[in-house]
C-alpha cells in the first residue's frame, strides 16, 4: 500500500500588515483557497506558512480538496492572489533583501522614521497655540495657514491609514487604521465645513490640530510597534549566521581528485568535509579522523570545550578548537540541529498580542455603533426634533469628534513607550509586548544554569598538591605552562595564579614570573613544556593516566569532584633530566641524562618514571547574586526551578549552593535544547505562566517557547541568538534584575489597562452628551485633547519607577 504523499507547503513574505486584525484577514482569505489545510501567519516576522494536503498522482481533479504536483505552481498563485485581494502585497522569500531597509537613512534619519518627522514639523505650529492659550496667549494661526499645514497630514502622511481602513471596510470588519481615519477625517472636515460657511473675519472654532496631533501620534506609535518586530526577525538571522558559508569538501577518489571549497548548501549526506582549527562545523557528521576540543556551547550551554574522537557525533554551527579533523556529514538542510533549533524559534514566535486583540475586537464593533449612533443623531435632531440642519450636523460630528480614537490609540503605545524608556535606563530592554502583557500572570520561573545563575566559565576551585608538594609551587608551574594560551581552562590557571599573587602581596611581574619554554600543545588532551629545567605536563586524567603516571590514590577524590560538575586535570613531572631533544628546544635548560631519547614526547611503556604533582579541578561558580535572587522571587510567591545539561548530581550541588530545594522538583537536569523548549511546554500544558531565562544559543527555543522569555547579556559568544529570541533583555548579566523585569513589566500592563479603561470611559459618558446636544464640538474636542492628556500623563507615571532595592 502506497504511503501517504507529504503535504505540500508554501512560505511567502506579506507586506502592509499593522496589527493582529490583518492576520486574521489574511488567514481568513487564505483558508477560502482550494485545498488549503492550514494557515499560520507570523505577525513578528510578516510571513505566511500555508500547508495543503498533497493529492495521490491519478487522483481525480475534480471535487477535491488535496493539490497535485503538477497544479503547485497554480495554487502559489492562487494563494498571492488572495493576499492581493485582502490589501496586502505578497513578496517571495527569494526577492526579501537580507539588507534591514530601515538602515537605510537620509541626511542621517532612518528612511522610515521620515514621516512621522515630516508629520511632527507640520504639527508642532497648530499644536503649540493650544499650550499658549494655558497662560492666556493667543497664537492662533489663521484659517488658511491651519488648512495649509494639516491637510498633508491628514491626506498625505495619514493615507496608510484610509487605505488599511478602506480594506476592512471591504472585509466587513474594522481595525484601529478605520477609527483614525473616520475620527480624524471629522475633525479635518467639520473644520473645513465652518470655515467655508464663516463670514470674513469671523473667528470660528476649528479642529484642524486635533486631527493633526491624532496622525501624528499615531504615526509614532505604528513606528515604534515596527521597530520592535524587526527587531524579533534578527534571531533567525543569528542563528542562521552560525553556519558558515564554505565547506571544505575531500576528494572521494572518483569524481574529485583533490579538495574542493563549496557552498554548504550543496552538502549531501555521505559527503567528507575537512574543518580546520578554529573553523565553525559546516554541518551534522561523525569524525572519522582526528581528535580535538570542540565548544558546543550553542547545543549544550555548557562553557567548557568537549574532546571530540574518531566516531564522535558532532553539530553543524559548534565551534572546532585546535585540531584539524576529518567529517563524516550526516545531516543537512531542515534535518541539522541548527536548523530544528531555528524552525523552533520561527514557530514559537509565531504570537498575536493579547491586548492588541482585544482593541481590535472592541474595535470592529466600536467603529459601525459610533456610527450609526451620529446618524441616529443627525436623523432625531433634524427630522424629529424639527432643528435646523446646521444644528444637527453638528450635534453628530459632536459624536463622531468626542468618539475620536486618539486616547484608544495613544493607549498602548505611550504606556509601552514610558515603561520601556524606565526600564532601559535600569538595564532592562524589553522588546516584546507580548512579554509585558503575560509577566502579570506569570507564576514560574525557569532559569538556565550556566551563564545565567553561574559564571559561565570555568575556575580553579581545587588544587590537591602530592605529598612533599608546595601548592604554590604547584601553581605557578601550571600557569607557566599555560600562560600563552587561550584555552578556558588556562585563563582560569592564570586567574587563580594572579589571585594567589594578589592574596600574598607579591605578584610577580611579567620578567619575573616563572616562565615556560618548548611547550608544546596536545589536541584534546593538554600540554607538556619544560619549566626551571623540568619536564612537566599538564593535561586531562585520561591522558595522562595513559601516559603511565601513578593516579590511583587520587580516584576516589577526582571521581568526587567529577559529581560536583569539575573537569580534573593532572600536574605531573617527568622523573630525569633534559636530554639533548630538549636542550635543542630550551639552550638554557641545565644538560642532565635521562629522557632516554624521547625528548617532550612521553616515555614509551616501562621506560622512565613520572611523579604526578597535583590534581586541579575546574567547574563553574555562582554569580554573587544568584542566591539573592531566588529569595526575591520566592517572595513574590513565584516558583523558581532550574534546567540544566549537567548530569544529575553536578545539577543538584550547584542547585543546593544556590538554595534551590531538588527534592521539591526545583532542578531539571540532562535537558538538551529541544528538550527545554518541550519542557517549557509541559510546564505551561499544567496551566502554569512561564518565565524563562537564558542566555545562549542553545536557550533561543525555550525562550522563544515560553510566555515571557528574558535573556542575559555577557561576553560569552551566542548570546546574541538569546538577546534577539527573548522579549526581554538584561543588559547586564545580574539575575537581581529578573524580579525587576518582571515587575516593571507588570505595572507597564497595568498602565495599558488604566489607560484604555479611560479611553473608552470618555467615550460612554460623552457619545451620549454629544448625542443630546450638551456637548459643543468644541466641547466634544476639548473632552477628546484631555483624554489624550490623561491618558499620556498616566503612562508618564512609570517614569517614576525604581528596581527593588538590595
Amino acid at each position: 500500500m502506497n504511503s501517504a504523499a507529504p503535504p505540500l507547503e508554501s512560505d511567502f513574505k506579506i507586506a502592509g500588515m499593522t496589527c493582529a486584525s490583518c492576520v486574521g484577514r489574511v488567514e481568513r482569505a487564505l483558508a477560502k483557497v482550494p485545498g488549503v489545510q492550514q494557515v499560520s501567519v507570523n505577525l513578528a516576522t510578516e510571513t505566511v506558512r500555508v500547508r495543503a494536503a498533497a493529492a495521490e498522482p491519478g487522483a481525480p481533479i475534480h471535487a477535491r480538496t488535496e493539490i497535485g504536483a503538477d497544479e503547485a505552481s497554480l495554487w502559489q498563485a492562487r494563494l498571492h492572489r488572495a493576499v492581493r485581494d485582502a490589501g496586502y502585497e505578497p513578496v517571495p522569500l527569494a526577492q526579501v533583501a537580507d539588507t534591514d531597509p530601515a538602515l537605510d537613512r537620509i541626511w542621517g534619519v532612518r528612511r522610515d522614521f521620515w514621516p512621522v518627522l515630516l508629520a511632527i514639523l507640520l504639527t508642532l505650529p497648530l499644536a503649540l497655540p493650544m499650550v499658549g492659550k494655558l497662560w492666556g496667549q493667543h497664537w492662533m494661526l489663521g484659517p488658511l495657514w491651519q488648512f495649509v499645514l494639516a491637510t498633508p497630514v491628514q491626506f498625505v502622511l495619514g493615507a496608510r491609514f484610509y487605505r488599511a481602513g478602506w480594506y476592512a471596510v471591504r472585509a466587513g470588519s474594522g481595525n484601529m487604521e478605520l477609527l483614525v481615519a473616520i475620527g480624524t477625517t471629522a475633525a479635518w472636515g467639520m473644520s473645513t465645513w465652518l470655515w467655508w460657511r464663516a463670514e470674513p473675519g469671523a473667528m470660528v472654532p476649528l479642529y484642524y490640530e486635533a486631527a493633526a496631533v491624532i496622525i501624528t501620534l499615531v504615526l509614532l506609535g505604528k513606528w515604534l510597534e515596527a521597530r520592535a518586530k524587526r527587531q524579533t526577525t534578527s534571531a533567525i538571522r543569528a542563528l542562521q549566521a552560525l553556519r558558515p558559508d564554505v565547506a571544505h569538501l575531500l576528494p572521494d577518489g572518483v569524481l574529485r581528485e583533490q579538495m574542493q571549497d563549496v557552498p554548504v548548501a550543496e552538502l549531501l549526506p555521505g559527503d567528507r568535509v575537512l574543518v580546520r582549527p578554529g573553523e565553525r562545523l559546516a554541518a551534522d557528521g561523525v569524525i572519522v579522523q582526528g581528535q580535538t576540543q570542540i565548544d558546543e556551547s550553542m547545543l549544550t550551554g555548557e562553557p567548557l570545550p568537549v574532546l571530540r574522537r574518531e566516531g564522535d557525533t558532532v553539530t553543524g554551527g559548534s565551534l572546532n578548537g585546535d585540531g584539524a579533523i576529518e567529517l563524516r556529514v550526516t545531516a543537512v538542510g531542515t534535518q541539522s540541529v541548527l536548523q530544528r533549533i531555528i524552525a523552533l524559534v520561527q514557530d514559537a514566535q509565531a504570537v498575536k498580542p493579547p491586548v492588541q486583540r482585544q482593541v481590535d475586537r472592541v474595535a470592529a464593533v466600536f467603529v459601525p455603533v459610533v456610527l450609526l449612533i451620529a446618524l441616529a443623531t443627525f436623523g432625531l435632531w433634524w427630522g424629529w426634533q424639527q432643528a435646523p440642519f446646521e444644528q444637527a450636523l453638528l450635534a453628530a460630528v459632536a459624536v463622531l469628534v468626542i468618539a475620536c480614537p486618539c486616547a484608544l490609540g495613544l493607549a498602548t503605545p505611550t504606556a509601552i513607550m514610558a515603561g520601556t524608556g524606565v526600564a532601559a535606563q535600569h538595564g532592562i530592554l524589553i522588546k516584546d509586548p507580548e512579554a509585558l502583557e503575560s509577566a502579570r500572570r506569570v507564576d514560574t520561573v525557569a532559569f538556565d544554569k550556566t551563564g545565567t545563575l553561574t559564571l559561565g566559565q570555568p575556575v580553579l576551585v581545587h588544587l590537591l598538591p602530592a605529598d612533599g608538594v608546595d601548592a604554590g609551587a604547584a601553581l605557578q608551574a601550571a600557569a607557566a605552562l599555560q600562560r600563552h594560551s587561550e584555552h578556558p581552562l588556562a585563563r582560569a590557571v592564570l586567574q587563580a595564579e594572579q589571585a594567589s599573587a594578589a592574596a600574598s602581596a607579591s605578584a610577580p611581574r611579567a620578567e619575573t614570573a616563572v616562565q615556560a619554554s618548548a611547550v608544546q600543545a596536545v589536541p584534546g588532551r593538554g600540554c607538556h613544556g619544560v619549566v626551571q629545567g623540568a619536564a612537566l605536563y599538564l593535561g586531562s586524567w585520561d591522558w595522562l593516566h595513559g601516559l603511565g603516571v601513578e593516579l590511583q590514590g587520587w580516584q576516589a577524590q577526582a571521581e568526587a569532584w567529577a559529581a560536583e560538575g569539575c573537569s580534573v586535570s593532572v600536574l605531573a613531572l617527568r622523573v630525569g633530566a633534559v636530554d639533548e631533544a630538549v636542550a635543542s628546544l630550551d639552550p638554557g635548560a641545565p644538560k642532565e641524562p635521562g629522557l632516554n631519547g624521547q625528548g617532550l614526547k612521553g616515555p614509551e611503556p616501562g621506560q622512565g618514571r613520572w611523579q604526578a604533582l597535583a590534581l586541579l579541578a575546574f567547574a563553574d561558580q555562582p554569580k554573587p547574586g544568584s542566591a539573592q535572587a531566588i529569595t526575591e522571587l520566592r517572595a513574590l510567591g513565584l516558583q523558581v526551578l532550574m534546567i540544566s545539561g549537567d548530569n544529575q548530581r553536578a545539577a543538584e550541588f550547584m542547585a543546593r549552593r544556590l538554595g534551590l530545594k531538588p527534592e521539591a522538583g526545583e532542578v531539571r537536569a540532562q535537558v538538551l535544547p529541544g528538550d527545554k523548549a518541550r519542557l517549557v511546554g509541559e510546564l505551561k500544558a499544567q496551566g502554569r505562566v512561564v518565565a524563562m531565562v537564558g542566555d545562549g544559543v542553545n536557550d533561543a527555543p525555550a525562550l522563544a517557547a515560553s510566555d515571557v522569555g528574558l535573556a542575559m547579556s555577557h561576553a560569552q559568544g551566542g548570546s546574541d541568538v538569546a538577546l534577539h529570541a527573548a522579549g526581554i533583555t538584561l543588559m547586564r548579566g545580574d539575575p537581581l534584575l529578573v524580579a525587576a523585569a518582571l515587575d516593571i513589566s507588570r505595572r507597564t500592563v497595568r498602565k495599558i489597562r488604566q489607560n484604555l479603561f479611560w479611553a473608552f470611559i470618555y467615550n460612554t459618558v460623552g457619545i451620549p452628551l454629544a448625542a443630546l446636544g450638551l456637548l459643543s464640538p468644541v466641547l466634544a474636542g476639548a473632552a477628546m485633547a484631555l483624554s489624550s492628556v490623561s491618558v499620556v500623563s498616566n503612562a508618564l507615571l512609570l517614569k517614576r519607577w525604581k528596581p527593588p532595592q538590595r
